[in-house]
């Protein structure tokens, strides 16, 4: 599951559970998927937007950026 908190929907007592015990519904899960591909895309571009001196301080190249950058959102 997402690592992502909905306030809004916290207070209800049943969402996101069926009927068959703890589960998680379908709507849920899509929704926390959507949430963790927007989370990689906003990491993605951030780190897409570091100048070379702050890649060296974290210890990776442009290389590897262009690499991270360049795959699919769902990885």
């Amino acid at each position: 599951m997402s690592r992502y908190k909905l306030p809004a929907l916290a207070d209800l007592p049943h969402f996101g559970r069926s009927s068959h015990g703890g589960a998680t519904s379908l709507p849920r899960r899509l929704l926390a998927f959507l949430f963790d591909c927007l989370e990689i895309r906003r990491q993605r571009r951030a780190l897409e937007a570091l100048d070379e001196r702050m890649l060296k301080d974290i210890g990776i190249s442009r290389c590897d950026v262009e690499a991270e950058i360049s795959r699919p959102f769902w990885r």
